[in-house]
């Protein structure tokens, strides 16, 4: 049986995974995890209007994922926390192997 103080980090990796669950969130760190960016280079990166990549930008900040500053009339975004883009590449391991299957299950067919 799963106690309650694992139950409430299971609660606040959900709230991160949910964050994230969104393709031009996906993007945004993808982007980001070159190092620094302003909005509006975020939001000409995703092809999105920069009031949209704001909203994006903020449920990143919400939900602990991302840095902000202010640079004069330019917000500046960073990775509070790079591994998030190595979560994001184990993802894509698993696209891979879950096409692997696919193409065996092709093959076979």
């Amino acid at each position: 049986m799963i106690d309650e103080k694992s139950l409430f980090l299971f609660a606040k990796q959900a709230e991160i995974a949910k964050a994230v669950a969104q393709p031009y969130r996906i993007a945004i760190i993808d982007f980001l995890k070159d190092g620094e960016q302003c909005v509006c280079d975020i939001a000409e990166h995703i092809g999105a209007e920069r009031s949209n990549a704001s909203r994006h930008l903020s449920v990143l900040v919400s939900a602990g994922l991302l840095n902000y500053r202010k640079d004069g009339l330019n917000v500046m975004y960073s990775l509070r926390a790079p591994c998030i883009a190595g979560f994001l590449d184990c993802i894509k391991t698993c696209l891979i192997e879950r096409a692997k299957e696919n193409d065996k299950l092709l093959n076979v067919l």
